[in-house]
């Protein structure tokens, strides 16, 4: 890894040089809060953002997707290559560049690499920066408090000026094109240390740092907690539709209006829908709430580990905003820090 320094007030000549050769999404400020949109200047980017509505993980699967188009008379598939625009993810979190990791070991890295996603990541360039977490963060119990790889750049706020984590060519080309970026000094460091220091103890100390939580999943697999849980779900699928690790898709067939030709599409699906599990002979595998709630943790804090060899969630705080119900990873935690204080009585 490559580290270098650059002033705060060389951003926008960065920002500009992406610019020239790529869509820029970036942080942005709306009425209900910030998102992730297309810049058409460096002055639109707030930097300085708490958690973003949604992830930027629409740019790498999108809601909507077109997999092929068809003529429905001739029953032919019709050629077809999707549009890929080379982008720049610039302002991404270390909790939303860990979510895209997840994403890349389930579309990119898997035993079948899904085409479309890894077309879209390829042309892709992420430049992140650092944060200081919300009330409802979490990152730091599932170790995505920190990127270790996944982007190109990462930018850490020292005081005016930032350290820059170097991982790409590419990106390092347009850094020293753009900037002017010096080795970094025994100051630089220091500074590094104790903004570090200041985010670790600026998370909340009142969400439970549960251990073996994967265990403890199995363990109260049966509880009653789950049907609590679930008879407050409304199935209104917020919780999913604003995680950046979510990926679960339905394939529709789309018609014109003359029946002619159509395409197929992927979109984004919900296990917390109440149709998500149902077959076509009736039959719903997770026909109440009790058992789609209980999937989605189980999925999020137990069954991809199983398989990844880390958690699905990145302790983002999304789903904390979002459910109106108030079901959320941080629920299960303090349920787990009931049971271990019950249990030690």
């Amino acid at each position: 890894m490559l580290y270098r320094v650059i002033d705060a007030s060389e951003l926008p000549s960065l920002v500009s040089a992406f610019m020239e050769s790529y869509e820029v999404v970036a942080p942005v400020k709306r009425d209900q809060g910030y998102a992730f949109e297309t810049i058409e200047s460096p002055d639109d980017i707030e930097l300085a953002y708490p958690t973003t509505m949604a992830s930027p993980k629409k740019y790498f699967l999108p809601p909507t997707e077109t997999l092929f188009p068809f003529d429905a008379r001739a029953e032919e598939v019709a050629s077809f290559a999707a549009e890929i625009t080379p982008r720049v993810i610039f302002g991404a979190h270390a909790c939303d560049i860990n979510a895209v990791n997840r994403l890349d070991l389930v579309f990119r890295d898997g035993r079948y690499p899904d085409p479309y996603y890894v077309a879209r990541r390829a042309a892709t360039l992420v430049v992140g920066v650092s944060c200081m977490p919300t009330d409802t963060c979490f990152c730091h119990l599932w170790g995505a408090d920190e990127a270790r790889f996944g982007y190109d750049l990462f930018l850490q706020d020292i005081g005016g000026k930032y350290l820059v984590s170097i991982s790409s060519v590419e990106a390092a080309n347009i850094l020293e094109a753009a900037c002017n970026p010096r080795v970094a000094t025994d100051e630089d460091r220091i500074e590094f240390r104790h903004a570090t220091r200041r985010r670790q103890e600026a998370f909340n100390g009142d969400i439970p740092d549960i251990q073996d939580v994967a265990m403890l999943m199995d363990a109260f697999h049966k509880d009653p907690f789950w049907e609590e849980l679930g008879g407050r779900c409304l199935s209104c699928t917020a919780c999913s539709a604003v995680c950046p690790t979510c990926f679960c898709f339905d394939i529709q067939d789309t018609f014109d209006p003359s029946g002619e030709a159509g395409r197929r599409e992927r979109v984004w699906d919900a296990c917390t829908a109440p149709q998500f599990a149902q077959v076509a002979g009736g039959h719903n595998f997770r026909g109440d709430g009790r058992n789609r709630v209980r999937h989605r943790m189980y999925h999020k804090l137990n069954g991809f580990l199983a398989n990844h060899d880390r958690m699905l969630c990145v302790g983002c705080g999304r789903c904390v905003k979002a459910c109106k119900a108030n079901i959320n990873p941080i629920e299960v935690l303090e349920f787990f820090e009931r049971k271990g204080m019950q249990d030690a009585q």
